[in-house]
């Protein structure tokens, strides 16, 4: 952390109410059979969470829940909204979620030069409609309880427009925009919201990159952001620093500076 953010933290309320003490919390996550989902689904089961893992794969999850004992699969499409609604049901019936994290993804790299229609419908399906889907079957019961913490998983691509992006980076940046909007309508709801923007971590989704990925993390270090970040009561979470710090700050620029710097930068 900065000292510029150690000091703001001690200066100022966290955003969120911190996220420390897992025992006996449950926790959704939707995209939990790979990658980040799968990894922060371990890590707060060794918090002593009760973990609930979903996304299409049956069998990864399966797997999850033998060498995770307690854990629960509930298999299902994010994309499938009646499937969603019955799996929140399903869920809220035997108790409340204190934590629901939406970390499907669907991610190929895309110049305008090479536009594929339906696969840009299939990311803003996967990454954004999914997240409202969920977001819908959840949230009137947080609200009627007053508690719980929606949390999605956003990028840096999200931030500005970038070359290779042209699909998946409006996903994420309509993400952004729409945890910004949820937390200031649910703040004083006592519902936390967070946006999660890792830069890039070696995942199934990032393993078809073509070109060098600085400061590539593992799924694990990942997590251990995650964690870090929910336990600080950050509203968003974005790693590693030394790479995102760099992105955030060209949100910033003039857009002449901007497109000149990564026009030079793609080349």
């Amino acid at each position: 952390m900065s000292l510029l953010h150690r000091v703001l933290h001690r200066l100022l309320p966290p955003l969120n109410p911190p996220l420390v003490d897992w025992h006996g919390q449950t926790v959704w996550i939707v995209g939990a059979s790979s990658g980040i989902g799968e990894a922060t689904a371990e890590a707060l089961h060794h918090q002593g969470a009760r973990v609930i893992v979903s996304a299409r794969n049956a069998l990864q999850l399966a797997d999850f829940v033998a060498r995770h004992p307690g854990s629960q699969a509930l298999p299902l499409d994010a994309t499938d909204r009646p499937a969603l609604q019955a799996a929140a049901a399903q869920l809220l019936a035997l108790g409340p979620l204190d934590c629901v994290l939406y970390c499907a993804g669907h991610y190929h790299a895309m110049r305008a030069d090479a536009m594929d229609l339906p696969d840009m419908v299939r990311h803003n399906t996967v990454n954004y409609l999914g997240a409202l889907y969920l977001l819908d079957a959840v949230l009137p019961h947080m609200l009627a309880r007053g508690a719980g913490h929606f949390s999605l998983v956003g990028s840096v691509a999200g931030y500005r427009g970038l070359p290779n992006s042209l699909a998946y980076g409006p996903t994420k940046a309509a993400l952004i925009n729409l945890a910004e909007t949820l937390y200031l309508d649910l703040h004083k709801k006592g519902i936390g919201v967070s946006i999660i923007n890792p830069g890039f971590v070696a995942t199934p989704l990032t393993a078809a990159n073509s070109f060098p990925m600085p400061a590539l993390l593992t799924p694990k270090q990942a997590a251990k952001a995650i964690l870090a970040g929910w336990a600080r009561g950050d509203f968003e979470v974005h790693f590693p620093k030394r790479f995102t710090l760099w992105l955030r700050a060209l949100r910033i620029l003039p857009n002449r500076v901007f497109f000149h710097l990564v026009r030079q930068l793609a080349l």
